[in-house]
């Protein structure tokens, strides 16, 4: 089973942070939150494994609290695992007796 990754960024508000990134926590298929200032400095890296998640999920929340009072927007740099579709086959008709299938 093959896993792809991607990236995306989201802006949110200062009072929008947390709950932003507790969503995203909870999702289960994020790897890695950036967070970056509206000039694209990085404050923090957030690094999703499952001992982050579990255990220091709460401080790290409550340390972004601190953060978004500092600065008003931020972007959020999301990077995503997901499993990748298994490549479809396909069948092709000739003339005589049954499809080939590639």
């Amino acid at each position: 089973m093959d896993f792809r990754t991607h990236y995306e960024e989201f802006k949110v508000q200062a009072k929008d942070l947390v709950d932003k990134v507790g969503s995203l926590v909870h999702e289960g298929n994020v790897r890695r939150i950036i967070i970056k200032d509206e000039k694209g400095n990085t404050f923090i890296e957030i690094p999703m494994t499952v001992g982050v998640v579990t255990a220091l999920a709460v401080p790290v929340l409550a340390g972004l609290g601190a953060i978004a009072a500092l600065v008003a927007n931020f972007t959020l740099g999301v990077e995503r695992t997901e499993k990748e579709a298994a490549p479809e086959s396909t069948v092709k008709e000739s003339g005589d007796g049954p499809p080939e299938r590639s």
